[in-house]
């Protein structure tokens, strides 16, 4: 299955709810009163109040300067819209110039961090990197067994204590097999947290600072993972993590379940944070960068 297919399949949840709205009225000439339904279809579509008004904001602009006229328009310049929000650029990983790219992936219990590590390490070896996993949740029961599950799976690396050990002491050993092993990416699982966790937070900012002082200008990625069926929650999940760490990319798990996808739109829109990568499924394989292009096509597509 090609990637758009992917898209396409992993949507399809989203898709059916976006194209029962659109289809009706999407016919004709344009006028106010199809634009504000539009507008109507487009806020339970989870791309958020915001997103939604800035876009029909650009919709009834081009409509009023006679660039728009025909109902059936508006898509394609939807697409062209959404697609401008993402340049390349912040959609790649940030690679270390030299050492061990870190990692550090972050996020609640029960939004597929875990998961979405594995499925990291398994894309990173996929295009050729050596990858080792630092197991650096041991807060939760379980959460160590489970990725080194994983990591027997794909094969790949990686540093582990006993539940209950201290995280940072986890994130300083891997840092120096990383090192000493010369590997590209050391991908970091931390405890899944809340905000109102203080102890999990400090836990969280303990690590970065032990990865800091071992490997220069590390971490080199913080990837927040979200959970894309609960929509909305997920940009407030987003925010309160980003008062406690700097977020650079977000790995958005469980689309292929949502049909609540329009959330990759307001994520951008709303925290200006790029979609990096995003989950479409249970194997290590279902998993894929996001690529806008790809993204509207499969969101609006037949």
């Amino acid at each position: 299955m090609g990637l758009f297919d992917r898209f396409k399949k992993g949507l399809q949840k989203t898709r059916d709810k976006i194209a029962g709205g659109f289809q009706t009225l999407l016919r004709g000439r344009i006028s106010d009163e199809l634009l504000d339904q539009l507008e109507e279809t487009m806020l339970a579509d989870d791309m958020g109040p915001s997103t939604t008004l800035r876009l029909m904001e650009e919709v009834r602009h081009a409509w009023k300067a006679g660039q728009i006229a025909q109902a059936e328009q508006i898509i394609p310049f939807l697409k062209s819209r959404i697609i401008s929000y993402w340049p390349e650029s912040d959609r790649c990983l940030n690679y270390a110039e030299s050492g061990p790219t870190v990692v550090l992936m972050t996020g609640i219990n029960g939004s597929g961090k875990t998961t979405g590590v594995a499925k990291l390490a398994y894309w990173l070896k996929q295009e050729g990197k050596s990858v080792i996993l630092a197991a650096c949740d041991t807060f939760r029961a379980a959460a160590v067994e489970q990725l080194s599950i994983w990591s027997d799976r794909i094969g790949v690396q990686i540093v582990k204590h006993q539940q209950g050990a201290d995280p940072g002491a986890v994130a300083y050993d891997a840092c120096e097999a990383a090192m000493a092993r010369k590997t590209d990416v050391l991908l970091v699982d931390t405890a899944g947290r809340l905000h109102t966790q203080d102890n999990l937070m400090r836990e969280l900012g303990k690590i970065q600072r032990v990865v800091e002082k071992k490997i220069p200008g590390a971490p080199h990625e913080v990837l927040l993972v979200l959970d894309s069926t609960i929509g909305q929650n997920a940009i407030n999940q987003a925010k309160v993590f980003g008062e406690h760490t700097r977020v650079t990319g977000i790995y958005l798990a469980k689309l292929d379940g949502s049909a609540k996808g329009g959330v990759v739109i307001g994520i951008r829109d709303q925290l200006d944070i790029p979609v990096k990568f995003v989950g479409l499924g249970e194997t290590p394989e279902d998993i894929a960068p996001f690529d806008p292009q790809l993204f509207v096509e499969a969101l609006f597509g037949e």
